[in-house]
């Protein structure tokens, strides 16, 4: 059940993130839309952490659940906002105790309203030392994230590429990356952390674009840019929410096109608990990778 395991053959892994809803009725409906994307087979799917007892509880249980009742590879987001180091060890227990193998090791947002990352007391303050915590602890199998762009709060992409060699170096298994809408950064990212010797698989984050507000929202707080074409291609349309939904159908589709045609490992869907974008745009792969 390993992630690590998938890499390495002819066939790119697919996978989906989900984040634990707020609600009961979220919950229904989620399960509903992973009951739409499990015919698209799904290498693995993820589920986002929040800090705070409940989602944290949620993430957990919704992570088994996925694994254990619809038979679907799991992987559990961990971040280190508002955790000790006891606490943190005490979730990855719970976790390998529920048969979950496969973490993201993740240093996590500053709680809302806050805009400097303040590590709690006895807790980490990045996600290489959470990296280093886990690695002994028990035998998982961990990813960790990159950012193509730069991280937010890194001024220096030169830099950024030495905390995640330094994740890797601390035990991470693969990468996934930020979303990004211009695969030439992918690329450059790509070839620089191979030369300076991360080896580890690199997957691609996408996001399909199905709300022109909501994406403009999510660029701006994870340091992505929308390239100018696709920027003013959307707010032409965005008075109009089904053309918003074709044109974000269509762009992330070639931009997976070009991803598969220049040898990624795989592509990770931010889906936002919705099924219908990404639907489309892996039934548009397998069409043309049908043999």
């Amino acid at each position: 059940m390993r992630i690590d395991s998938l890499f390495g053959f002819a066939k790119p892994t697919i996978s989906f993130e989900f984040f634990p809803p707020k609600s009961e009725a979220g919950f229904t409906s989620l399960f509903a839309t992973i009951d739409d994307l499990r015919p698209l087979n799904p290498s693995y799917v993820s589920v986002t952490y929040g800090a705070g007892g409940s989602t944290r509880r949620n993430t957990v249980s919704l992570v088994e659940r996925i694994q254990r009742e619809l038979g679907i590879r799991s992987m559990a987001h961990l971040t280190c906002v508002d955790h000790t180091s006891q606490q943190l060890g005490e979730v990855l227990d719970e976790l390998w105790s529920c048969g979950i193998v496969n973490v993201l090791a993740l240093r996590g947002d500053p709680p809302a309203g806050q805009t400097q990352f303040v590590p709690a007391a006895g807790g980490f303050a990045n996600a290489s030392d959470l990296v280093r915590f886990a690695r002994p602890r028990h035998d998982y199998c961990i990813g960790v994230a990159g950012y193509p762009e730069g991280h937010p709060q890194c001024k220096d992409r030169a830099h950024d590429l030495e905390m995640l060699k330094l994740k890797v170096s601390n035990g991470a298994n693969f990468v996934v990356t930020q979303l990004f809408f211009d695969n030439a950064d992918f690329y450059r990212f790509r070839d620089d952390a191979q030369k300076l010797g991360i080896n580890v698989p690199i997957v691609a984050g996408i996001m399909p674009i199905s709300n022109v507000a909501q994406v403009k929202r999510f660029t701006g707080m994870c340091g992505a840019k929308i390239p100018p074409p696709l920027l003013a291609k959307l707010e032409s349309l965005e008075h109009d929410p089904q053309a918003v939904h074709v044109a974000g159908v269509e762009y992330a589709t070639a931009q997976c096109r070009d991803l598969l045609a220049h040898g990624v490992a795989g592509l990770h869907f931010y889906t936002l608990n919705k099924s219908k974008s990404t639907v489309e745009i892996v039934r548009a792969l397998s069409a043309q990778h049908a043999h």
